[in-house]
């Protein structure tokens, strides 16, 4: 499969299906993945076939590089709408996130005060202070929950080291009005397990774990790419409607559909 992968800590802009035109920042290797997930949808393709051999980029290099780039879009006028955390795998895992998103806050009211930041996230590590404390920062906190349920998380997201769901759970909570929830809906079969999650064995207690959380938003999307696992399958407009209908009815909470 075209595996998706970043070489600049800085990259773009481009048109986000969520977001607008986004500016994107990569806090990853340039030569690989790292990620502490290994979803079978993700366009960065899997983790063992994307080794890295380069380390986290210095954390002086990005700003320097995000710098000159706001500095430059601002002089010709055509600022981003958002500088989104993504990239090579979880931007989390760098060691000074919380740094960067200190200083990405400071450079962005320089140059583009109307601007929003924001950062994807699988959530895996909220539960450490300095990542919660740097979330808390930006404007879009969006975190992965694709499902409630273990097995399926296990099969599909596939999280790498220590991933309690309840701990998980428990900290979007504490974050409340200050996250937003994305969650990936796809249908198919990979590997003899059906990884359909439209499903009403899995949106009904994901719809009631939302309530619990209440986020600022909810965001639902499908795959838009090639996926490195074959037997995934797009979930079609008509059922993501019904979902997020579902969520707007059964919650009152705010739902933005990607197709």
């Amino acid at each position: 499969m075209a595996t998706k992968l970043f070489s600049s800590p800085v990259f773009g802009p481009v048109q986000s299906r969520r977001f607008g035109v986004s500016l994107g920042i990569n806090l990853l290797p340039a030569d690989g993945k790292i990620c502490s997930f290994d979803c079978i949808y993700c366009e960065c393709g899997l983790n063992k076939k994307t080794q890295t051999k380069s380390g986290f980029p210095e954390k002086t290099h990005v700003i320097e590089v995000l710098s000159l780039k706001l500095a430059s879009m601002s002089e010709e006028g055509e600022l981003p709408d958002v500088i989104t955390f993504a990239g090579n795998g979880e931007p989390t895992l760098h060691p000074d996130f919380l740094w960067i998103i200190q200083e990405t806050v400071r450079i962005r009211d320089t140059y583009a005060p109307n601007c929003e930041i924001s950062v994807l996230t699988n959530g895996s590590r909220i539960i450490k202070e300095d990542v919660f404390k740097a979330l808390l920062l930006v404007d879009n906190n969006c975190i992965k929950l694709d499902t409630v349920d273990k097995e399926y998380i296990d099969r599909v997201d596939c999280p790498k080291g220590d991933y309690n769901l309840n701990d998980i759970i428990d900290k979007m909570k504490a974050f409340g009005k200050d996250c937003i929830i994305q969650t990936m809906f796809v249908q198919g079969e990979v590997d003899g397990f059906n990884v359909d999650n439209t499903r009403d064995y899995y949106v009904t207690p994901w719809i009631n774990t939302l309530q619990e959380i209440n986020p600022k938003k909810v965001m639902i999307y499908t795959i838009d790419r090639e996926t490195p696992s074959k037997g995934l399958q797009k979930a079609s407009k008509a059922i993501l409607d019904s979902i997020a209908d579902r969520v707007r009815k059964e919650t009152g909470l705010e739902v933005d559909v990607s197709y």
